[in-house]
């Protein structure tokens, strides 16, 4: 009988799993589904020498950009690539819009409204050429990647004011590994109590701790899996995505992904997975996180990866070419519905728009035309 009854909790057990499993699967499934492919709008930087920029574009449903103004940040930029990610963001609720003027070492903010952008602040960014920042509750921080001969490679943090001003935080200035480090990218993690930097010329990734008040300690320096660590992306589990450009090799690029542990640890999930393609640089995550992708910019392709339960990742297509984009994509970004990416592409001047279908696949759906040489920094919603 105590036998017969085991058996019975054991069947129970499965079925109970099973179905588990079953209910995950529709609850992606759903999340996918009820995604809006409602309108939206895409920012793009114009990075000019002469006065910064935001370019807008009015998102149609099936993904079609139409020019919807331009607006001066009061900044300068630099008028060449910064080799970065995150030059432009929004915020989480899409109430405010940050980008760095890398040319005038300040970072702008902007009120998102209906009808455009707001100019709220500009202010010193707390360093020299400042080539990415991310927000997490009310708190922003600049990566400034020096600039200069002798400059300092640096993070440093402001608080975000209801009315759109940046105040800087007192001490959270704080140097990366080295005072070259060709630093590419800051964010935070999915908590807010991590934040990572990604070296380029050490091939390093920082992790600082993030109190309470804001301030950071570290840097804890851990080795990149692969060479030219470059644009990552974070996801639940405090999992991260990071792109290998590989010092440009040709078909020698990768993605990696990891865990980010609470003591500032990581922990590699997949190591290396190559894109088959040249220089993987931009990387980005869809907000189901079944799915990640990479620009390619020496190869001119996005590569699409697969991302089980687990954080590991699975090519979607054997030579890695997902789609083909114009010439030298570097920014790439996913609308809030899920279904659409875009990518800013330096060489073809262009922005072009992809449709994600349920498995993944790229379709491409729309490009814009005529965006300024030199223009950084790419933003959807």
């Amino acid at each position: 009988m105590f036998g017969q009854r085991l058996t019975q909790w054991g069947c129970l057990l499965t079925r109970n799993r099973f179905l588990f499993f079953i209910a995950a699967i529709l609850a992606l499934s759903v999340e996918r589904a009820s995604a809006s492919d409602g309108p939206g709008v895409v920012y793009v930087a114009t990075n000019a020498v002469a006065g910064n920029s935001v370019l807008v574009f009015a998102r149609s449903g099936d993904g079609q950009l139409t020019p919807a103004g331009s607006f001066p940040t009061g900044g300068l930029g630099t008028g060449a690539g910064l080799g970065n990610q995150g030059g432009l963001i929004l915020t989480a609720d899409n109430d405010w819009l940050f980008v760095v003027n890398a040319g005038s070492n300040e970072v702008s903010v902007f009120e998102v409204l209906s009808n455009g952008l707001q100019l709220t602040d500009r202010v010193a960014s707390g360093g020299k050429m400042p080539v990415s920042v991310t927000f997490d509750r009310d708190v922003l921080y600049v990566l400034n990647a020096g600039g200069s001969v002798g400059a300092e490679d640096n993070i440093s943090g402001f608080t975000l004011t209801r009315n759109g001003k940046l105040v800087p935080l007192a001490g959270s200035t704080r140097p990366l590994s080295a005072t070259t480090t060709g630093p590419a990218e800051v964010s935070f993690n999915g908590n807010g109590n991590l934040l990572v930097v990604t070296e380029k010329n050490t091939n390093k990734i920082d992790i600082f701790e993030v109190e309470r008040d804001g301030l950071t300690t570290g840097p804890f320096i851990h080795p990149s899996n692969g060479a030219t660590p470059f644009g990552f992306t974070t996801g639940r589990h405090n999992r991260m995505f990071v792109s290998e450009a590989f010092g440009g090799a040709p078909h020698g690029s990768a993605l990696s992904s990891y865990k980010l542990d609470r003591d500032a640890d990581l922990e590699s999930i997949s190591a290396s997975v190559p894109t088959n393609q040249t220089a993987a640089c931009w990387a980005v995550l869809t907000p189901d996180q079944q799915f990640a992708y990479v620009t390619d910019t020496g190869s001119a392709t996005i590569t699409g990866y697969e991302v089980d339960a687990e954080g590991e990742l699975s090519r979607l297509q054997a030579d890695g070419s997902s789609a083909a984009t114009g010439a030298g994509p570097i920014d790439a970004a996913i609308s809030l519905s899920g279904r659409f990416l875009f990518t800013l592409n330096s060489g073809a001047h262009t922005v072009t728009g992809f449709r994600i279908g349920d498995d993944g696949e790229l379709s491409p759906v729309s490009v814009a035309a005529g965006i300024p040489p030199g223009a950084n920094g790419l933003a959807a919603r």
